[in-house]
């Protein structure tokens, strides 16, 4: 049934003239786009392992620093020798409080004025900047949403506030986020888990847009990797884009920026890991608003339903685990040498500029249609085919120049040399600061996997083409 709410979202149908011959037809039928996965006996274990086990996990990372100095085994000994029982260590775990669910409405109310009532001017006045109102890719259902890109506009009066509270206001003490970082984390469970519930239940009583559902049959699946493509409330709130982009990547240079005050509170000087952490952590972050009109067309954006994988990992994982580095180094702070100090620095701006330049490279070639310069030449492609859900049949370029002739997902290579260096700024003393390196290691080899296969399932015989031509995922000559 259409629902009336789909009217309130802009959106248009793609249409192509090109329609193929009757062999490419055939060939297009089996090439579908959208989820492509099954719900076979491992996936389900798997969403099953992950429902009940991630915030687990989250929960004893946090508490190991909180009540065993960062000591990932101590807890464990502590277990496996009697000396204590989860029990105990449940009793140890901070309770919610009334304070921290202030602070967290009011942190999450913000975010929704900035994101709603505040249309962007940036754009206006930045140059190179992409901002206001703006298309994202073709749905599997053929439509194109509209989205008010707004984000480094947010961000940047966020932190505006943030820093004249800090020098000159003292509403709050700079070191609030870390003050109340337990009892924040069960106010940012109660949002995942209510955002998580409530689009699955619209998805199946009021979707935004029916056609860009995807029901599997198994609820646990639907309910943690999403039913709807795009789901929001009214025509701006899409609920993608807010909870992708705020409020946890806002909070993640404040929540570095509290963990730097505190240990200028506890020690009486800033590590320069601190600041290192600080500082590339903070480029990712300003990255990312910066491009967040090219976010549009990412994988996330692209292709993910919203369910609790997006919502609750957004509102705790995200905050919680990407900011371990930070968090360590209140506890045990590391001053570096300078050259461990100057090679981090180096690994990670390195990786920066791979992963932002891969990225370039490939948004330059779809803007202009290859009729671009990369790497000094014209750049060489393979030419595709696909059939989305209305029937309609697109083309398509798959890049094979620059970066992206020598490994199909280099961005991702660039980003793991980023978080090796988040994390060896740390030092080698302990190995919960590095749990960040092993999570993106596991989440973009199986992100790189899961988009190869729907590649695979979308564009068909072409897709085989161009891995032949370029037959490495991540490392050339390795992977």
């Amino acid at each position: 049934m259409k629902n009336a709410a789909s009217s309130d979202v802009t959106r248009r149908r793609v249409q192509n003239g090109a329609n193929g011959s009757a062999g490419e037809k055939k060939e297009e039928e089996s090439a579908q786009w959208g989820r492509a996965w099954e719900v076979d006996w491992f996936s389900l274990i798997s969403v099953v392992a992950l429902l009940l086990l991630a915030p687990v996990l989250v929960l004893f990372l946090v508490m190991v620093c909180d009540q065993y100095q960062c000591s990932i085994s101590q807890p464990v000994l502590d277990l496996y020798q009697g000396r204590t029982t989860l029990l105990s260590i449940w009793a140890r775990v901070p309770s919610p409080t009334w304070m921290a669910a202030k602070i967290y409405t009011a942190w999450v109310v913000f975010q929704v004025v900035l994101y709603m009532c505040i249309p962007d001017v940036l754009h206006k006045v930045l140059p190179g900047y992409v901002g206001g109102v703006q298309e994202g890719a073709t749905t599997p259902a053929g439509l194109i949403n509209q989205y008010q890109i707004n984000g480094l506009q947010c961000w940047l009066l966020t932190h505006f506030l943030w820093l004249a509270n800090a020098q000159y206001f003292h509403f709050f003490s700079a070191t609030i986020i870390f003050d109340h970082w337990m009892p924040l984390m069960w106010c940012a469970n109660l949002l995942g888990y209510t955002v998580s519930t409530f689009v699955f239940i619209k998805a199946y009583l009021f979707p935004t847009n029916p056609q860009d559902c995807k029901f599997t049959g198994n609820m646990l699946y639907n309910y943690m990797m999403g039913i709807e493509f795009n789901p929001r409330v009214g025509r701006w709130f899409d609920f993608k884009l807010f909870f992708n982009g705020r409020p946890g990547i806002v909070a993640w240079t404040l929540i570095n920026l509290s963990y730097m005050a505190k240990q200028q509170e506890v020690y009486g000087h800033v590590t320069n890991s601190m600041v290192l952490v600080n500082l590339l952590q903070g480029i990712y972050v300003l990255d990312f608003f910066w491009n967040e009109a090219w976010y549009l067309k990412t994988i996330d954006i692209c292709h993910d339903h919203f369910g609790w994988y997006l919502g609750w990992g957004d509102c705790v994982w995200l905050p919680y685990l990407y900011t371990l580095q930070g968090l360590y180094l209140v506890y045990h702070p590391v001053q570096l040498s300078q050259t461990h100090f100057l090679l981090v620095l180096l690994l990670g701006l390195v990786g920066y500029y791979i992963f932002r330049a891969t990225n370039h490279q490939k948004d330059l070639f779809r803007r202009t249609q290859g009729a671009c310069t990369i790497w000094g030449g014209q750049p060489a492609f393979i030419q595709c085919s696909y059939r989305s859900a209305d029937g309609a049949v697109h083309h398509s370029k798959l890049l094979t120049s620059g970066f992206w002739g020598v490994a199909r997902h280099l961005n991702y290579t660039g980003d793991l040399m980023g978080s090796l260096a988040y994390c060896a700024a740390c030092g080698f003393q302990h190995l919960l600061p590095y749990f960040y390196l092993l999570y993106m290691s596991v989440l973009l080899v199986h992100r790189c996997l899961r988009d190869e296969h729907r590649c695979s399932s979308k564009y068909g015989p072409d897709w085989h083409r161009y891995t032949r031509a370029v037959p490495h995922r991540l490392l050339p000559g390795i992977f």
